[in-house]
């Protein structure tokens, strides 16, 4: 099978662990003996979250005031190529020998006139005390959300990717027999201008629905979101959650998730198994296999 494999922040991270790259490797060690299960049966294209990695970036580029904060679509590709290197070395420690993985830096390009420009909703980046928020609205130009009583944060625009721009090369690298990294944390934000010009742009694309949008234009037969959770679970955060098993994108459209967390991870799900007829999963991380036989997780199917 050809399958797309998206890993969560939060199964690279684990919640509450400091931001160390010891912890990260720890993690990453972890996806790869999942993946290359996988690896060694199928043809897999992974793809991952970088919302913890991102943050840091900008804490750390806050506390030098010499030089202006680099824009988004920069510290997007910083952070493909860091959690990339991590995921490809320790992959192949985990394969046999003559294996082939790459990581691939991954321009998407999104639709300058999207609605999400006009109200922007993805925050990012540390938190602001009233005067240095207010200050920094001025200067530049930036949105903010109150997360918490006198605790701000800046808020970017979340487009919905519209095309995976280095399609191609994923297509050659894979039918090659090469296990591709690409489209971390929803891969670059990239804009058409004038003259057809491509550019960066401020924003964070859907990293869910970009897996979906990879995994479509591949023509993958399946794609997995792993994450930190067992399954999709109906009730969350109610007094008696249930795990969904084996569902349709009927039976889903039915139920109401958060948006922010869960609720993309099924939007994303269900647009792929509409468009391709394939099968989706949602589950954890060191169940990859068993989610995909709809052995454990929630397997999504037409």
């Amino acid at each position: 099978m050809r399958i797309v494999v998206a890993l969560g922040g939060n199964a690279l991270l684990r919640r509450g662990e400091p931001m160390t790259i010891d912890n990260q490797r720890h993690n990453v060690r972890r996806a790869a003996a999942a993946l290359a299960e996988l690896a060694g049966r199928h043809q897999l294209v992974v793809t991952h979250g970088n919302g913890p990695q991102v943050g840091l970036l900008a804490l750390q580029a806050q506390a030098y005031a010499e030089v202006a904060p680099y824009p988004l679509d920069v510290l997007d590709a910083a952070t493909e190529g860091i959690i990339g290197y991590l995921i490809e070395a320790e992959l192949l420690n985990e394969m046999p020998p003559g294996a082939s993985c790459a990581s691939l830096l991954t321009r998407v390009e999104v639709d300058a006139d999207d609605p999400a420009f006009l109200t922007p909703s993805k925050a990012i980046g540390p938190g602001y005390d009233r005067d240095t928020m207010l200050r920094l609205k001025v200067e530049k130009g930036w949105a903010f959300v109150e997360e918490a009583t006198g605790h701000w944060r800046r808020v970017v625009a979340s487009p919905l990717p519209r095309r995976i721009l280095p399609i191609d090369i994923i297509r050659r690298l894979m039918e090659a027999g090469v296990v591709v990294i690409c489209a971390g944390g929803g891969g670059i934000p990239t804009v058409r201008g004038v003259g057809g010009r491509l550019e960066g742009v401020e924003a964070v694309i859907d990293k869910d629905h970009a897996a979906g949008l990879l995994a479509a234009r591949l023509d993958a037969d399946a794609l997995l979101l792993l994450t930190d959770v067992a399954a999709v679970y109906d009730g969350w955060g109610g007094p008696a959650p249930r795990p969904l098993g084996p569902v349709t994108p009927g039976e889903l459209a039915s139920r109401t998730f958060d948006p922010a967390s869960m609720g993309s991870k099924v939007s994303a799900a269900c647009e792929f198994v509409l468009s391709r007829g394939g099968v989706a999963g949602i589950g954890a991380l060191e169940d990859a296999c068993r989610v995909l036989e709809g052995q454990a997780g929630t397997l999504i199917r037409a």
